[in-house]
C-alpha cells in the first residue's frame, strides 16, 4: 500500500506545510515533530526555491530567508534522515522542477527514496508534461502528487484517473496565502475526482481556521495549510514550534469536526 494513503486512513486527515531552513533546520526539525505529536497526519517539506511561482508572499519571504541562511538541497536530505529516526507519518517534497533538474532528476529521486521521502509535488510542472519525473518515480516508489486547480475543467477527470498518493485540490485561483473565504465550487470538483480515482483528495490554498479546516474536510479526504504555518514561524522563530504545535493541534480537531 502507497505509505501516503496511510495518512488518509484514520479518517480526515491534516497535511501541514513547513518551508525547510526557515530560519534555521534545527527549528524546521523541531516544528515538524511538533506538527507529528499534534496530529499532522501528512507533512509536506519545502525545498526553497529562488522563484517560487506558485507562492504568495508569506511562503516567498520563508524561501528567501532560508536560502539566505545558507539552506541547500543536500542538508534538507540530512535533515530528513534526522527526522525518519523519530517520524513515521508519510512526508513529502513541494519544490520546484529547476530544483530537481540542477540536482540531477534521477539523482534526486532515488535520493528521496534512499532517506524516507513518500512523494513529490511540483507545481510549476503541468499534468501534459509530467512524463519527464513520472518513469523515475515509479523507479524508485515516490509517488508525484498531481494538482487540480478550478482552472482544470474538462482535466479534472483525466487527472484523477492517472493520479497516485493523494490529489491536491487548489481551492482557489492564485498563489498560496490565507483567505478570509473560499468561494470555489469545490464539491463540483470533488464529486468528478470521486468519480474517476479511490484515491484519496485533500484541499489547500488559503485555509488558517479549524472552521475553513472543517468546510473543505468535510467536502474532500482532508485540508492542507501551509501559510498560516509559515506566518507562525515568521513571528516566532525559534520559539515557534510550541505554537506550531498548538496551531496544529487546533486545526485537526477542526479538520475531523470537533472544533
Amino acid at each position: 500500500m502507497s505509505n501516503i494513503k496511510k495518512a488518509f486512513e484514520q479518517g480526515k486527515a491534516f497535511v501541514a506545510f513547513i518551508t525547510c531552513g526557515d530560519p534555521d533546520l534545527e527549528t524546521t526539525a523541531a516544528a515538524v515533530r511538533a506538527a507529528v505529536a499534534n496530529g499532522a497526519d501528512l507533512i509536506e517539506l519545502g525545498i526553497p526555491f529562488s522563484d517560487p511561482t506558485a507562492e504568495g508572499p508569506v511562503i516567498q519571504g520563508a524561501n528567501i530567508r532560508a536560502l539566505s541562511g545558507g539552506v541547500t538541497t543536500d542538508k534538507i536530505f540530512d535533515l530528513v534522515r534526522d527526522l525518519r529516526t523519530d517520524i513515521t507519518v508519510p512526508m513529502v517534497f513541494m519544490t520546484y522542477a529547476n530544483v530537481v533538474f540542477s540536482y540531477g532528476t534521477e539523482t534526486f529521486i532515488s535520493t528521496c527514496k534512499d532517506i524516507g521521502i513518500d512523494g513529490l509535488i511540483l507545481p510549476d510542472i503541468p499534468y501534459e508534461e509530467k512524463e519527464e519525473f513520472l518513469p523515475i518515480c515509479h523507479k524508485y516508489d515516490v509517488e508525484l502528487i498531481s494538482l487540480i486547480a478550478p482552472t482544470s475543467e474538462n482535466r479534472i477527470s483525466m487527472i484523477a484517473k492517472e493520479a497516485e498518493g493523494f490529489l491536491y485540490i487548489v481551492s482557489s485561483l492564485g498563489v498560496t496565502g490565507t483567505r478570509s473565504e473560499i468561494k470555489t465550487d469545490l464539491k463540483s470538483i470533488v464529486d468528478v475526482v470521486r468519480q474517476n480515482t479511490d484515491i484519496p483528495c485533500a484541499i489547500g490554498f488559503g485555509i488558517s481556521t479549524p472552521e475553513q479546516a472543517g468546510k473543505m474536510a468535510a467536502i474532500s479526504d482532508g485540508a492542507i495549510v501551509g501559510s498560516a504555518i509559515v506566518k507562525l514561524i515568521e513571528k516566532y522563530g525559534k520559539e515557534s514550534p510550541k505554537y506550531v504545535g498548538e496551531y496544529v493541534k487546533a486545526m485537526k480537531k477542526g479538520t475531523i469536526g470537533e472544533a
